[in-house]
């Protein structure tokens, strides 16, 4: 019985007589919605930014484990959007000590750097480690995240400049 109900309800639904409610996409996203997330407008172009950042992981002796690219991916269905790259950092020594600390926190590896190709150039989103291995409430997984909150900044600026 209920069943049907559910059918009748998505029939009526789909043939316009129950208007659908409007719902403002404004109101349905929320930009920013862990604590210790970064937003940086980098006023840079996306490409230079991202070979810039690439860089700069490097040079602070990190690792880019993964990239993943939707505008790739949207490019090989014959979609175009604007730049969209995830770039996933981390390094051995880092694993180590995570694991030895939290084995849960594992599915925090890698960190993740978030470029997207706004009008006004490429914007920067990521999460500080320390926000993002602090539900973890371990003293070492604490001070090492700390140790992570410099790198990344450092390679940031690096980038930025």
């Amino acid at each position: 019985m209920r069943f049907a109900a559910v059918l009748v309800f998505a029939l009526v639904f789909s043939l316009g007589l129950i208007p659908a409610l409007p719902v403002s996409p404004a109101a349905a996203q929320v930009a920013v919605p862990y604590s210790g997330t970064r937003v940086i407008d980098t006023g840079q172009p996306f490409n230079l930014f991202l070979k810039k950042l690439k860089a700069a992981i490097k040079a602070n002796k990190m690792g880019i484990v993964a990239e993943a690219c939707a505008d790739c991916g949207a490019r090989a269905m014959g979609v175009t959007i604007r730049g969209n790259r995830v770039i996933m950092i981390y390094h051995p020594r880092f694993a180590i000590r995570m694991l030895k600390a939290s084995v849960p926190a594992g599915i925090e590896e890698p960190l993740r750097l978030y470029v997207t190709e706004e009008t006004a150039g490429a914007r920067l989103t990521y999460r500080l480690p320390s926000h993002v291995f602090a539900p973890y409430e371990t003293p070492a997984l604490d001070a090492m995240a700390g140790e992570l909150d410099g790198i990344v900044a450092k390679i940031v600026e690096d980038a930025l400049k």
